[in-house]
């Protein structure tokens, strides 16, 4: 830690970003990417659900890819929060 530690200021002090930290580019990249996910993640759930209705098996997992889905989206967040923090303190 060689940086003194400071207090953190108000929101309402603190200088607001002025860059964009989103892009038609990347919003098209995390739908593609969320889709991907969601289509192999439920070709793999389906195999999976103790049921031989075809409607169960569709049902219980659509449901359960789309929480999987909702986590893989999340850490694909973090990841760019972080990879652009990174990217940040390295210039």
């Amino acid at each position: 830690m060689d940086k003194p530690w400071v207090p953190a200021l108000p929101l309402s002090v603190m200088e607001q970003p002025t860059e964009r930290f989103t892009s038609p580019l990347s919003l098209v990249v995390d739908l593609v990417l969320v889709v991907l996910f969601f289509a192999y993640i439920f070709s793999v759930l389906k195999s999976h659900v103790p049921s031989t209705d075809p409607k169960m098996i569709i049902l219980w997992a659509a449901l359960g890819t789309s929480c999987l889905t909702g986590v893989f989206w999340l850490a694909l967040q973090m990841f760019r929060v972080v990879f652009r923090a990174y990217r940040a303190a390295n210039k």
